[in-house]
């Protein structure tokens, strides 16, 4: 649902199209809708967005905006992530809410994992 002065929408820059796609789909469950070769909307998100062709991926020690995702089984979902290729580049740690871990998918790009 589209709400005046809320975020909406995030794009994330990727090196390669069809394994992201692959490794979301098999990590997360999400399914996407092409938009031509060099661009990809993800649905089952949690959030609209898309993935996009770049050189570039994202890291938090670059000052980067840190993407969560949540889960309602850390484990579940850090047996997914090795599964589908990503590399876990934080174990579960407690924060004040919860425990979360990060991760980086194929392109480099570092995203977390919370759950209460």
């Amino acid at each position: 649902m589209d709400q005046h002065n809320k975020i909406n929408y995030l794009e994330i820059p990727v090196k390669n199209l069809a394994q992201t796609k692959t490794f979301f789909s098999r990590a997360f469950g999400w399914d996407f809708t092409d938009y031509g070769p060099e661009y990809s909307c993800f649905n089952q998100a949690g959030i609209a967005g898309g993935f996009y062709l770049s050189p570039h991926s994202f890291e938090l020690n670059r000052g980067s905006v840190l993407i969560v995702i949540y889960s309602d089984d850390l484990l579940e979902s850090i047996t997914g992530v090795e599964a589908a290729g990503g590399t876990i580049t934080e174990p579960v740690f407690s924060f004040p809410g919860g425990r979360r871990f990060h991760f980086k998918d194929p392109n480099g790009n570092e995203f977390g994992v919370w759950s209460q």
